[in-house]
């Protein structure tokens, strides 16, 4: 086998560049098993370098069917490479490792791809090859044999990747047209409105102490006394956990009417919604 020979088959078998392999068959004296180990080492090393750095963009991918869906959140430094087919390629089967692992981040890290290695592995691989750090975010898996979940993907770059991602679970007593339109259109209204939790008691009382304190330093210079003070914070307040709570929320379909009110509309259907999430790159 000549040079020329070696290098196309340690391309083949590592993903490293032309310059990288031809430096490491030098360094082995042609020894494809030394070269494919040396460019492991350097990867790696290339690998650790790039982790100080930031990444804001990336995917969401969407894996699973109606009764167990997830979301998975994957991370790079550029919009170019979260459009790069290698890079596609991976978080597409990325995503369905994490499925079957159910969003356990420790599980799916360990888990073997069809090469036969590790996501680990294959993930120092590819920040060598692509020059980018690259991380598993979020991960969410809903799963329940007693609901139907609905799903929604916006700004997808292909097939089940996108850029934000929803999965909406439903209990409901029958199929039908009318409960797989509501479905569709709540996991819409959700990538849209982005609510915080599904009513407002079950908003995190952290999220209503950073606002409280918000609308006081907002209220603080106003000039009002502290009983008219009092009041508007309440209403303010009141009007943050109507706007952030699903059930509460202006329908985005029919914004005079309420998310609860639709579901009223339609409960000869039995429908009751159970949990959402949803994910978005950047957020």
């Amino acid at each position: 086998m000549n040079d020329i020979d070696k290098i196309k088959k340690l391309r083949q078998s590592t993903g490293a560049g032309f310059k990288d392999c031809n430096s490491a068959l030098k360094e082995s004296k042609g020894d494809l098993d030394k070269a494919a180990e040396i460019l492991r080492v350097k990867g790696i090393a290339k690998a650790s370098k790039k982790m100080s750095r930031e990444a804001k963009e990336g995917v969401i991918i969407l894996s699973g069917n109606e009764k167990k869906s997830s979301l998975l959140e994957v991370n790079c430094e550029t919009d170019f490479v979260a459009k790069n087919e290698d890079f596609i390629s991976f978080v597409k089967e990325l995503s369905e490792l994490n499925n079957e692992c159910s969003s356990d981040l420790q599980k799916l890290n360990n888990s073997i791809m069809k090469n036969t290695k590790t996501v680990s592995e294959n993930l120092v691989s590819l920040i060598a090859k692509i020059g980018e750090k690259i991380t598993i975010g979020r991960a969410k898996t809903l799963e329940n044999e007693n609901l139907k979940n609905f799903t929604y993907q916006h700004t997808i770059i292909k097939d089940n990747v996108s850029k934000l991602g929803v999965i909406v679970a439903l209990e409901i007593n029958e199929n039908s047209g009318t409960v797989d339109t509501f479905g569709k259109q709540l996991s819409m209204h959700i990538a849209a409105t982005n609510p915080i939790a599904l009513t407002h008691d079950m908003i995190n009382q952290k999220i209503i102490d950073d606002e409280q304190k918000l609308i006081a330093e907002e209220l603080k210079n106003s000039g009002k006394s502290d009983e008219i003070a009092k009041k508007i914070s309440l209403g303010k307040l009141n009007k943050f956990k109507e706007e952030n709570s699903l059930m509460t929320q202006d329908w985005v379909m029919e914004p005079k009417k309420k998310v609860k009110d639709i579901i009223s509309e339609i409960s000869s259907k039995g429908i009751n919604i159970k949990e959402f999430v949803r994910l978005k790159i950047g957020e």
